[in-house]
């Protein structure tokens, strides 16, 4: 058999038949760009359920969402839990519309139309990692601080109306610090409270024993209300320093002070992996944005390009979506 040639006249018959039998009348790209957003879903299904079935079996040790996303710019110290990520997902959401509006324009051959609104999606693309990134800031320093037993149980501590206290509410600063001569290549460091937190192991033991209206609170709740915790009695909480191990201030993937360590990894993963989705988003848009001021799409007689990554900028919203319901509502 002869070499296929390939002419003008069947240049852009992509599909085999032709292209009067594409699929769902959809063009090879289209269809390309719908094979990847199915497979990535089922990638975030698998991670999600992984959530799921990981804090049912850690229900009642798992931290409450209110009081670990309860922060908002330039509002310090006020309580304002899920205010922040609620506007973040509005921003995100919002930017899907843009992108409607941008694809529509397409249709239309709107050039200007579609550069603002292709503009306005990529802006609210940047606003939206930039919320995650501080939100990650956060959540790495933390807030309280807790310490962790020899059984890495997290104890929080509380006042006699169970207001949280953060360690240097009550640490015994005038103590010196047991591991003051301490470093990290000393190799024991951490082990004693670490020169990199705010206060000492010893420091925070001798606040409790000083200070008779402070109490631990523990890492589960309490049976049949999964949003208050366990509080200890004043003799049980002084019966609970003699655990502590660690003093723990923020978050990583070793532990956090808000409650079970698997929260953390998680956390990090899941979000991060969606972080990094819009990234690539915000690129592809950038991209397409150029070419649209370049004009390469009106040469070409049609901004099908834009339709192609406003359906994965759809799909990057769409996933928050369901991350936003599992680890900030559920």
């Amino acid at each position: 058999m002869g070499a296929t040639v390939t002419t003008a006249a069947t240049k852009e018959k992509i599909w085999e038949g032709g292209e009067d039998v594409q699929p769902l009348g959809a063009s090879y790209g289209k269809m390309m760009m719908w094979f990847f957003i199915l497979s990535d879903s089922l990638t975030f299904a698998g991670f999600l359920a992984a959530y799921g079935f990981t804090r049912f079996k850690f229900m009642d040790s798992w931290p409450i969402a209110d009081e670990v996303f309860n922060h908002f710019p330039f509002m310090h110290g006020v309580d304002a839990p899920m205010y922040y990520v609620a506007l973040m997902t509005f921003i995100l959401i919002f930017s899907s519309v843009t992108m409607v509006l941008a694809v529509d324009a397409g249709h239309q051959m709107k050039k200007k139309k579609v550069a603002t609104y292709m503009l306005l999606t990529i802006v609210g693309g940047l606003i939206f990692v930039g919320s995650q990134a501080w939100e990650w800031k956060n959540f790495i320093t933390g807030t309280y601080g807790a310490v962790e037993t020899r059984g890495g149980e997290i104890l929080q501590f509380v006042d006699k109306d169970g207001k949280r206290l953060a360690l240097a509410d009550f640490a015994d600063t005038t103590l010196a610090r047991e591991d003051a001569n301490l470093s990290r290549s000393k190799g024991a460091w951490y082990m004693s409270g670490g020169t990199e937190t705010s206060v000492s192991l010893s420091q925070v033991k001798a606040g409790l024993e000083k200070n008779p209206d402070v109490f631990i609170r523990t890492q589960y709740t309490v049976e049949g209300n999964k949003h208050q915790k366990v509080t200890l009695n004043r003799e049980e909480t002084l019966n609970r320093a003699n655990d502590f191990t660690y003093v723990v201030e923020g978050a990583n993937l070793v532990r956090n002070e808000y409650g079970h360590k698997t929260f953390a990894d998680l956390f990090f993963f899941i979000t991060g992996f969606h972080g990094f989705h819009v990234s690539v988003g915000i690129l592809l848009n950038i991209i397409i944005f150029f070419n649209v001021l370049l004009g390469t799409y009106e040469r070409r007689g049609s901004y099908e390009m834009v339709e192609k990554v406003g359906l994965y900028w759809h799909f990057v919203d769409l996933v928050w979506v369901f991350v936003f319901t599992f680890f900030y509502l559920v």
